[in-house]
């Protein structure tokens, strides 16, 4: 059912996008064409993606998946950066961090819990990832932070520079550990897991090369234009520039990723559901915002690794919080509850903000 709502959204939006904005048409009628059509596109990226995993094997699926993780919130935010919008940009990085670790994780565990009383993950996994996460946000994001306050601007970018290419480095290294040095250590220690069955791909090589393609280059296309409609449609709904890149650039961009974690937790794939929340927002802090950085110099203006008080005092409590939560290696629905309702607070606070 799913699958025919994208195609249809694709199909139907791709030409929908070219024609409205040949045409001009008004731009909050152009933020929603462009909204449903990059969600839709997303959802095919992430088919290919995973088709391609399954092909090349699980070390260059995994590099694949890394690359092509967060690849639409990228595309988004490299034209967003190129527009100048250093605010929504950087907004956007803590809308991920925060609607992976609050809102997606969140409703896995909640509607997961809803089905199952209990429900289990690799904790081996899981601690492993909860120190990532502390160095990424909570080290990474608040020493730039600290010491931008007795910085001039080139000094503070300076220093971006610097640590945007240590974190993409380490993220390069865990991908490296995860994926060769110690794949697979931990699974026997894991009770009561089945056998792993050989997985069948969606599609053949060239077949999802082709999607990939295609899927990305229309995504950069509509994504460029939907960069232009963030001031019309802030001042139409009174959104400030923080609200749309918290809230709104984040939620599209990684619509169909969090759709595949909701479904895989209800499936009981918990584990994976886990990955996706947690392994999507190392994309976002060792990879993306770090990558975004250094894209930023060849632009007019660069983007320090600098966010706002309210920024990053939520991504530090959503780390801790989705760490003391999945540290033990199971959840029920309570606990979904608790990360939804952290997020919900945050989101008034940046509304209201």
């Amino acid at each position: 059912m799913a699958d025919k709502i994208f195609m249809i959204l694709t199909f139907a939006g791709v030409p929908l996008s070219v024609i409205g904005t040949l045409m001009h048409w008004p731009s909050i009628s152009l933020f929603i064409i462009y909204c449903l059509t990059i969600i839709a596109l997303a959802s095919y990226m992430g088919r290919a993606t995973e088709s391609l995993a399954i092909v090349t094997g699980p070390r260059i699926g995994g590099l694949l998946n890394a690359t092509f993780g967060n690849a639409v919130e990228l595309i988004i935010s490299i034209f967003a950066l190129k527009a100048g919008l250093i605010g929504v940009v950087l907004a956007s990085l803590t809308g991920s961090v925060l609607g992976n670790l609050l809102l997606v994780a969140g409703l896995s565990f909640f509607i997961g819990g809803v089905k199952y009383k209990r429900q289990y993950f690799n904790v081996h996994d899981a601690r492993h990832n909860s120190g990532l996460l502390m160095f990424a946000v909570i080290v990474a994001f608040v020493i730039p932070e600290v010491f931008a306050m007795d910085m001039n601007e080139s000094k503070t970018i300076s220093l971006s520079i610097g640590i945007s290419i240590i974190l993409i480095l380490l993220y390069l290294s865990a991908l490296f550990f995860k994926l060769v040095t110690h794949r697979g250590v931990y699974q026997h220690k894991e009770e009561g897991s089945e056998p792993q069955h050989e997985e069948e791909p969606e599609w053949g090589r060239g077949k999802a090369t082709l999607i990939l393609l295609a899927a990305t280059i229309a995504v950069a296309y509509v994504a460029e234009n939907l960069v232009h409609t963030f001031e019309a449609v802030g001042e139409s709904f009174g959104w400030s520039e923080l609200f749309i890149g918290v809230i709104i650039v984040a939620i599209v961009g990684n619509a169909a990723e969090h759709a595949s974690a909701i479904i895989m937790a209800y499936k009981n794939k918990l584990d994976v559901a886990v990955e996706i929340a947690i392994g999507s927002t190392l994309q976002v802090a060792m990879f993306v915002a770090p990558l975004l950085v250094l894209i930023s110099l060849f632009f007019e203006k660069s983007m320090p690794l600098v966010f706002t008080l309210p920024e990053m005092i939520s991504m530090a409590v959503a780390v801790l919080l989705a760490i003391i939560i999945s540290n033990d290696g199971e959840t029920n629905w309570f606990e979904g509850l608790t990360l939804l309702a952290a997020y919900v607070i945050m989101g008034i606070g940046f509304y209201l903000l």
